[in-house]
């Protein structure tokens, strides 16, 4: 004991005196932690989920009429019962589910677990947003698709072009991995047009060539995805002719409990194809009149592997590398590996939203994505004689910056129910870099474009029946290139051509309105119209190119509309009809540039392209059998007037130059032609009891376009017919999906003349022309839901290994390829 005294008043003792001191308070905070665990733990709380996969529904609504409160659902799908405590009945409603019923007692015999039936169709409950404002997809004349989160959790789509193929009604193109060019109804490119949160994602540089940008959407942050069929001008302005895909990313959720709500995912996933390697983690916080999210995800992918069996002539037999300063044609040890096609990238988001009242909803979002380099996988494959044509052909990365500003304004003034602005700034890059084989001289071709933006948008409701829409929109682009060519044995840089003139400019002013107005209740009438001005300013350098023009300046308008009627004349029976209009007005990419083509061929400048116009109509019809079956079918037809096509030109009097070395023939876009798509989209739905359901979406298409002798030839972008079929059980937690893809052939006499020609592009026939062999891939993909925290996900795509390339791809796409990811919410 006296020990012990001696060191209680000894300086010893005095440090064990304040240890005990913090261990006391230490047991105080925790014992204040216990109790306000118990204390929160005595709250009830009531957990609502989706009866099939099981997975929290979030913002599902509560609502007592006998004691008057409602409530909403979190993060997590939870809501505290407590204000509901002895209620008789207590409505559930959520989007896309049926309305339940229950008493609190109910609710207590079911452990406070809420399990909600998804309706049979939710055609008629789902809003899109790609007509900028939100309508009931039932009420759209135009045919229209629409996707979610739980599919991206399901199929895992490596990137955002993957997620619109799943969809088996946009045919995506690919000239290397890093890629994802959308085709829609004959029309792709700078003729569909990619909106994000409602800010348009195409520049003035997107090219007639394939573009790769919809890749720099994460589909990890995506809340929805919808695809409006058909022009989408009265909307968006110049470019949306085929259709707009407008991606909505993640809105912050608000606390409705009064406390700050945390929530978080965690993914990891791999795949055996090109060995990818993907981490996501994205973190919320909500508050009462605040929310946050932050999303980061990272992806390294490795070569891609094609599969076994088919076509040899996609094999990759060599490779180039340079060895002692001389360029090496290389054997491929793996000829189904195609090097080089590895890359990285990494998506960065970052959302804040304020709603200081039940009028202000502000919300701010910022994106940023980059890639690594990346190999123009396609172009290695081109032969000059028997060596490789180029020694590098790569892009350097595709760098992509959004900031938005949204702030909405409801309950206003009288002549608008709801007001939005949202102002956007946009920054894109961009760069070539190439070589031929034994060549010393890289050429560096770099660009970027400053795009800015302001939408104001009205909503007012005019009585039961009436509701317009109007707005007004301006669009600015900036565009920055530069050249230089590097001599790499010298190790000397000197100024080249730049691909665009530097400090051009491509401006658009717009007003707009839409219409709808319900005379009774089977009958629907659209109307919409835009009156848009498109400016384009270039400055050309005479520096390398004698061109017969310093300046281009461009002033076009154009009006455009749109007219729809949807029917529901009983039965379960609807009739869409739509007409519309669209048109692109020329950019900066289709007047001021200058590259190859082809080999043997270089596009010029033509200062005196003038927009082209399409006119669009519209037929369909859905049937619904009760909750068994959903059909639905589309017949559209468009022409494409004033069409920008490639033709012969001349350059200050030559029909041929010395490009990159090589003497070349001109050609340049010119309005010289009419070109008209044709086709069938169709799909059916069976719900067959017990969680099973058959899906299957079809398109067919044709095209053509005028020829300067007056004749006709298949129009490139009308792919062949596509569609997809899948059988999906879930019941319990789990999901899984078996389905099929399958693409239709292409002979060589219907390829389109420019196709006709890559040689290095497409399997041979057996007189040794281009052509595009027909396939079928079968896939299996699961899901299940281990606990409320952990999730697991598998599949295996394409199985029997086929080798099969999609038309005018340039690279192979994966041969068998096994999946699996680790979903983790905290």
């Amino acid at each position: 004991m006296s020990a012990h005294v001696f060191c209680l008043s000894g300086s010893r003792g005095r440090g064990f005196v304040t240890i005990l001191q913090d261990r006391v308070m230490k047991f105080h905070v925790m014992a204040v932690a216990v109790l306000l665990l118990v204390v929160e733990t005595q709250a009830q709380t009531l957990t609502v989920r989706d009866e099939a996969t099981a997975e929290p529904l979030i913002n599902a609504s509560l609502f007592s009429p006998d004691l008057g409160v409602s409530a909403l659902t979190n993060l997590q799908g939870k809501v505290k019962l407590d204000p509901f405590n002895g209620a008789d009945s207590i409505r559930f409603d959520h989007i896309g589910h049926r309305t339940v019923w229950r008493s609190y007692d109910e609710l207590a015999a079911m452990n406070f677990v809420l399990n909600m039936e998804e309706v049979a169709f939710r055609m008629s409950a789902v809003e899109v947003s790609a007509t900028r404002w939100r309508m009931p997809e039932a009420d759209l004349p135009q045919r229209v698709i629409s996707l979610f989160p739980t599919d991206a959790k399901l199929q895992n789509m490596q990137t955002a072009a993957d997620l619109l193929a799943a969809t088996g009604e946009v045919f995506i193109q690919k000239s290397q991995l890093g890629g994802g060019s959308p085709m829609i109804r004959g029309f792709a490119t700078n003729r569909v047009l990619i909106a994000v949160d409602g800010v348009r994602m195409n520049t003035a540089i997107f090219r007639s060539g394939n573009v790769q940008n919809v890749i720099s959407l994460d589909p990890f942050t995506l809340e929805r995805t919808d695809v409006i069929f058909g022009p989408g001008a009265v909307s968006y302005g110049s470019d949306a002719v085929g259709g707009v895909m407008s991606f909505a990313t993640r809105t912050p959720r608000l606390s409705h409990s009064g406390m700050a709500e945390w929530h978080g995912n965690a993914v990891l996933r791999s795949s055996t194809a090109n060995f990818e390697k993907t981490a996501h983690v994205d973190l919320s916080l909500a508050l009462e009149k605040w929310g946050f999210i932050s999303s980061v995800t990272v992806s390294d992918y490795d070569d891609l592997v094609m599969g076994g069996q088919g076509p040899d002539d996609y094999l990759r037999p060599f490779y180039v590398e340079r060895i002692g300063g001389r360029d090496s044609v290389l054997v491929n040890s793996d000829p189904e590996k195609q090097t080089p096609s590895a890359y990285r990238q990494i998506n960065l988001m970052q959302k804040v939203r304020f709603r200081p009242d039940e009028e202000w909803d502000i919300q701010y979002g910022f994106h940023y994505s980059t890639t690594t380099d990346y190999a123009r996988y396609d172009r290695l494959l081109r032969m000059r004689g028997e060596r490789p044509r180029s020694a590098e052909w790569e892009y350097g990365p595709q760098e992509w910056m959004l900031h938005a500003l949204t702030i909405d304004h409801t309950n206003g003034v009288p002549w608008y129910d709801l007001l939005r602005a949202t102002l956007a700034y946009q920054s894109f890059g961009e760069s070539r870099h190439d070589r031929n084989f034994g060549g010393t001289l890289r050429r560096h071709r770099s660009e970027g474009v400053d795009a800015f933006s302001v939408n104001v948008d009205f909503e007012k409701m005019l009585g039961q029946t009436h509701e317009l829409f109007f707005g007004v929109e301006y669009v600015s682009n900036i565009v920055a290139s530069e050249g230089e060519d590097e001599d790499i044995i010298k190790g000397t840089r000197v100024a080249g051509p730049s691909r665009y003139p530097d400090g051009a400019t491509w401006n658009s002013a717009a007003a707009y309105g839409y219409y709808s107005w319900k005379p009774m209740d089977l009958l629907i009438l659209q109307s919409g119209l835009r009156a848009s001005y498109v400016t384009l300013d270039a400055d050309f350098s005479q520096e390398f190119y004698p061109l017969p023009f310093s300046s281009v300046a461009l002033r076009n308008g154009a009006i455009n509309g749109s007219l729809g009627a949807v029917l529901r004349p009983g039965g379960a029976w609807q009739f869409d009809i739509n007409l519309s209009t669209g048109f692109r007005a020329p950019n900066i990419d289709d007047v001021g540039k200058v590259f190859d083509s082809t080999p043997g061929f270089v596009i010029v400048p033509n200062p005196d392209l003038r927009p082209e116009y399409a006119w669009n109509a519209e037929i369909g019809a859905r049937k619904r059998l009760g909750e068994l079956l959903r059909m639905d079918i589309s017949a559209f037809y468009t022409l494409l007037d004033d069409a920008m096509v490639r033709r012969p030109f001349s350059l200050a009097g030559r029909d041929s130059i010395v490009y990159a070395g090589e003497l070349s023939r001109v050609e340049a876009l010119q309005n010289g032609a009419r070109a008209q798509v044709h086709g069938i989209q169709a799909g059916l739905e069976f719900r067959l009891g017990m969680g099973l359901r058959l899906w299957s979406r079809f398109t067919w298409q044709k095209g053509e376009e005028e020829l300067d002798d007056g004749s006709t030839a298949p129009l490139r972008h009308a792919g062949p017919w596509f569609g997809s079929t899948h059988l999906v059980w879930s019941r319990h937690g789990l999901e899984v999906d078996l389905y099929a893809l399958y693409n239709g052939a292409i002979r060589h006499d219907d390829l389109a003349p420019e196709e006709q020609a890559k040689t290095y592009l497409y399997a041979l026939d057996a007189q040794g022309r281009p052509w595009v062999p027909g396939w079928t891939t079968f896939n299996l993909k699961a899901r299940y839901r281990i606990s409320d925290m952990v999730k697991i996900s598998a599949g295996v795509e394409n199985i029997a290994d086929r080798r099969y390339r999609p038309y005018s791809s340039g690279i192979t796409a994966p041969g068998r390829n096994l999946i699996g990811a680790l979903y983790i919410t905290f």
